[in-house]
């Protein structure tokens, strides 16, 4: 199976030490300075953050690229929810066409509030808002649902403007890559920047990396494989009607090798096709002429309930992390959410 689009620049420098990589050091020299100096701006308060009434816990990167952020979420929400509290969601919506802040529903357009959106609201069942403003969203989204008393912001670690009680990075097998900054690197920030927890989305075999705080591991495990569209949309498939026949799989995530990684150990021998993160999915990509059943993401399938096709099939995982990333993440809210009571004078 092929790992990455084929070409692609991430694939060719962010990953390994490259001649070009090496001459766009000086513009990456220069995203490092801004970078350090609008984090900067944020912790004296020259540039103002929102602090928000109930505990906010920022699930991001340090780098550019899916390593498995929304299952984490999702995995957070229903934990906290079983708990017995009530998160809800704010994002960007990347990649979809929405401007200002909106609550986002089952029914939602991925092409309008972005794919992960839509998959949050309906694996969840919280409430979710999109917003490039995430302290707009939150608040917005705080109105509306005035019983949440905890949020989840998916991809927020450089969004300063958002106070945060906890900052969680995410990082698979490919790490820091080459460790430099963009555009030479796929660092939005420096390898060193403090982040309180690391979850290391990281076999169970392999070691978990060196960083600056607390690191946890967390796998992916398959969940679910189901019917994309058609009369049969939603139906699950099992793994043994899938044996013998023509498999494809497609991804336009991140790490598209993980995927097609996964498949394999599930015993699906498909043929690879990768695309850019995000990709906006048309008919046309998936004219396989010898197929007879197409697997992709979630994230994928939900640009794709439209087409007129009966071979498309989602294939769901969950997130499997480490029993003490609950314990800690419920610690610290509780302990904001005694905080912000004190602080606003509500009884404790």
């Amino acid at each position: 199976m092929t790992a990455a689009p084929p070409g692609s620049f991430a694939a060719r420098h962010w990953y390994r030490r490259t001649a070009l990589s090496t001459l766009l050091l000086p513009i990456a020299w220069t995203f490092s300075l801004i970078a350090a100096l609008r984090r900067l701006m944020y912790r004296t308060g020259l540039f103002p953050s929102v602090r928000l009434p109930v505990p906010v816990v920022v699930v991001g990167n340090l780098t550019v690229g899916g390593t498995g952020k929304t299952p984490l979420v999702i995995w957070m929400a229903k934990m906290l929810r079983s708990k017995g509290m009530h998160p809800g969601i704010v994002l960007r919506g990347y990649a979809g066409a929405q401007r200002g802040e909106r609550e986002v529903f089952a029914g939602t357009g991925a092409a309008l509030v972005g794919d992960e959106a839509v998959l949050l609201v309906e694996r969840t069942g919280c409430p979710v808002w999109v917003g490039a403003n995430r302290a707009a969203a939150a608040s917005a989204l705080l109105r509306s649902h005035p019983l949440c008393n905890v949020l989840i912001c998916d991809d927020g670690l450089q969004h300063y403007r958002l106070a945060r009680d906890l900052e969680i990075a995410v990082e698979d097998e490919r790490g820091h890559g080459n460790g430099r900054l963009l555009p030479a690197g796929p660092m939005r920030e420096p390898a060193n920047r403090p982040v309180e927890l690391t979850v290391a989305n990281v076999p169970g075999d392999r070691a978990l990396p060196v960083r600056n705080g607390r690191v946890l591991r967390m796998t992916f495990v398959p969940d679910q494989l189901r019917w994309v569209a058609g009369e049969c949309a939603g139906e699950s498939v099992g793994i043994e009607r899938l044996k013998g026949m023509r498999l494809h799989a497609v991804a336009g995530i991140g790490n598209p090798a993980r995927f097609f990684s996964m498949l394999d150990a599930m015993g699906l021998n498909a043929t690879a096709h990768a695309f850019p993160d995000h990709h906006a999915f048309a008919p046309a990509d998936l004219e396989l002429l010898d197929s007879d059943a197409i697997l992709m993401t979630e994230k994928d399938a939900v640009k794709c309930r439209t087409f007129e096709r009966h071979d498309l099939i989602a294939v769901s995982v969950v997130a499997d992390p480490d029993p003490e990333l609950a314990e800690f993440i419920l610690r610290v809210a509780t302990e904001a959410t005694w905080r912000d009571r004190k602080e606003s004078g509500a009884p404790i």
